[in-house]
């Protein structure tokens, strides 16, 4: 895997309640493209080197990629609970609000990943109620995490199933023999990282190729605490976005594809599924998840 090059540009926020560090790739001011990262709890460089394609568009024109550790992971942690305050999901759209306004990304159009499709939807959901401006021009949404709690609940099931099921413990098995802790801690380290998210592959071997990234656990869990017993599909105001909307769903994804399939059918989205495919289209099936984005950015 290629090392991640230094951005373009890098800094904090100074309008949100908590500094939250940003970063920039490719052309300055053309074309750009916020990215949401996934978690909650986690940070943008594990969407790294890999995401970086979408700064090169088909044409050759250089597009502005614009990332940011939400509150609570990667470089906008606190060291102090305190400063952090409980993160909710209502925190995570108004820091996105004050983002945006900050660093001015026009046309907005936002490419979530995992939760971070979630939180477009959210913050969508907000905007067409009139809560939040401006309300986004376009989203991709890449495996968005679950619109409703009962997919949720699906997606946790099957996890479970998968991390504990007989081609992961193999796995650990080859890992516990081959003497790798002794030899090379940070090594074993990584692989240790590699078989605790194989469970999101369709290949769980695919893992080895995703960028290592940390979950604040207590993060995560107060934002999914916050939403409850939720189901966008049954609110009135997510009925009312109305941008152009690509949903792109790996097969294979422990997610369970109904709940984008019925994400697309309500929004009116453009809904494409990867064969075999996981959760990480990124790693796992690049051509056809950048193949699928451009052509929508083309006519969107």
């Amino acid at each position: 895997m290629p090392p991640i090059p230094p951005p373009r540009a890098e800094g904090f926020t100074t309008t949100t309640n908590v500094p939250l560090y940003w970063c920039a790739y490719g052309g300055q001011g053309a074309a750009p493209l916020l990215l949401l990262h996934g978690g909650p709890g986690a940070h943008h460089d594990y969407l790294l080197p890999q995401m970086l394609r979408l700064a090169q568009s088909p044409r050759g024109d250089q597009r502005d990629l614009l990332f940011y550790d939400q509150r609570g992971g990667g470089r906008s942690r606190s060291d102090s609970r305190d400063k952090e305050g409980h993160v909710t999901w209502e925190t995570h759209v108004a820091d996105l609000e004050r983002v945006i306004a900050e660093l001015r990304p026009e046309p907005l159009t936002v490419v979530g990943y995992s939760w971070g499709g979630l939180l477009a939807l959210l913050y969508a959901r907000e905007a067409a109620a009139g809560r939040v401006q401006p309300a986004p021009t376009r989203m991709v949404l890449i495996d968005p995490a679950p619109v409703a709690r009962r997919w949720r609940e699906q997606f946790e099931r099957e996890f479970a199933r998968r991390q504990a099921g007989p081609e992961v413990q193999s796995l650990r098995e080859e890992l516990a023999a081959s003497g790798l802790r002794e030899r090379d801690m940070d090594a074993y380290r990584h692989r240790s990282f590699e078989l605790s998210v194989a469970g999101y592959f369709a290949n769980p071997r695919a893992a080895r190729d995703l960028t290592p990234f940390r979950v604040t656990g207590r993060i995560q869990q107060s934002v999914w605490e916050s939403l409850g017993d939720y189901d966008l599909l049954a609110d009135a105001a997510f009925q009312r976005i109305d941008a152009p909307i690509l949903i792109v769903h790996g097969r294979q994804d422990p997610i369970p594809l109904q709940s984008s399939q019925e994400c697309a059918s309500a929004l009116h989205a453009t809904l494409v599924v990867i064969d075999q495919c996981g959760h990480v289209p990124y790693v796992e099936q690049p051509d056809a998840l950048f193949g699928a984005i451009e052509e929508f950015l083309a006519r969107s």
